[in-house]
């Protein structure tokens, strides 16, 4: 059973950090692709992405957290 629980958590991990990675390299993409359109936009856009950035990222902080009580439970 312990086995089991290993595995549980290394998939939780595993498949809870590839989904905020690709949305992270998403949001990078398409706002590198608008600054290059109107570069006069960049600081908007700076602001915006590191908001949206965090917001993927928690994501996998939330794959972290049930690892965690999977783990320990």
């Amino acid at each position: 059973m312990e086995v089991l629980k290993y595995v549980g958590v290394g998939l939780c991990m595993g498949l809870g950090a590839i989904g905020p990675a690709i949305g992270e390299g998403i949001v990078a993409g398409r706002a590198l692709e608008a600054i290059g359109r109107n570069p006069e936009v960049s600081d908007k856009v700076t602001s915006l992405v590191f908001v949206m950035m965090a917001i993927c990222e928690s994501t996998g902080i939330y794959a972290l957290v049930l690892s965690l009580i999977i783990l320990f439970a």
